[in-house]
């Protein structure tokens, strides 16, 4: 292994998989739940996209978060399951950059969606008189043009850095995907400057983001619990936690992943964690969002109906 690392500029990543029976229930499993994410975020995208009852600020912001789930978990399971069926670990240097890439931008698009999606249930809540002018379709518009831009720049700046940093030790990253901070591992040079970069951008893009989501909430239960309407409340705390439940599996891991200094890491724990964030996440967001939520399920039956009765 060490002797291909140091004549190839290729990268081994040594994969989620053991070699055993284990690994073969593990892939299946994996695949499975690759499809379940296919299935599930395509539906919604198409779900919204063909009801009009969904034309609505909260589900334009939806249809892009099941947008950006479902190139994320495009980015990491194709290639792993492709490894695992033909033996070949090794990933190209330019490959990995642009995993990587497609990764950090992906992720940190979603981050800033998921803090968007918190305001829109802020405004709908706290100012609904004025819902429709701070939630305009320009503003929509704005928020997620916003996030794709920022997390692009953000995963352009780390992936140049991986990319031209000098790789001198082994060539194989513990991991099932181009991660950044397994990478830097590998490095010959002191990245001590670098990893603090790390901490910073995971702070703007994770720790901000979710004490914004985090009083944003605060306020959403406090007027809640003000309401006077029995049916009101209800539906305000099941749209409340629909969305609090995708944020906390979102971003528990990756935070808990991100802010530990390297001695606190293990390669294992790693990548159990990013598991969460890379493709169960994917795949729970667009069951979470229908099963918890009348109105998705209502434009569910709407649509078979419709489909029905064309098809007659």
């Amino acid at each position: 292994m060490e002797n291909y690392n140091q004549t190839s500029t290729d990268f081994i990543l040594l994969g989620l998989f053991p070699p055993s029976r284990i690994g073969l229930f593990l892939f299946i499993l994996i695949v499975f739940i690759f499809l379940m994410a296919l299935i599930g975020n395509l539906s919604m995208i198409l779900l919204i996209s063909l009801d009009t009852h969904l034309h609505t600020p909260m589900y334009f912001l939806l249809s892009q978060l099941s947008l950006i789930d479902l190139n994320y978990i495009s980015t990491i399971v194709p290639k792993m399951a492709s490894d695992f069926l033909h033996g070949n670990k090794s990933i190209s240097f330019t490959g990995c950059g642009i995993q990587s890439f497609f990764f950090l931008a992906l992720g940190g698009a979603e981050a800033l969606l998921l803090t968007s999606m918190a305001y829109d249930r802020y405004i709908a809540v706290c100012f609904p008189l004025h819902y429709l002018i701070r939630m305009s379709k320009r503003v929509c518009v704005l928020m997620i043009t916003g996030s794709w831009i920022i997390g692009s720049i953000n995963a352009c700046a780390h992936t140049v850095y991986i990319l031209h940093i000098p790789y001198c030790r082994s060539r194989a990253i513990n991991h099932f995907f181009c991660d950044v901070p397994a990478m830097v591992t590998l490095a010959c040079t002191d990245t001590w400057v670098y990893e603090g970069t790390v901490f910073l951008s995971t702070t703007i893009f994770l720790v901000f983001p979710f004490i914004g989501i985090s009083c944003s909430y605060g306020r959403v239960l406090l007027a809640v619990y003000r309401m006077k309407s029995a049916e009101g409340r209800k539906k305000a705390y099941s749209t409340c936690s629909t969305h609090l439940t995708v944020v906390t599996f979102y971003y528990a891991p990756f935070v808990y992943t991100y802010l530990r200094p390297r001695s606190l890491r293990s390669p294992t724990e790693d990548k159990v964690l990013a598991v969460f964030y890379t493709i169960l996440t994917p795949m729970l967001n667009p069951i979470i969002y229908s099963l918890r939520n009348k109105e998705v399920m209502g434009a569910l039956t709407r649509v078979s109906q419709r489909l029905c009765s064309v098809k007659m």
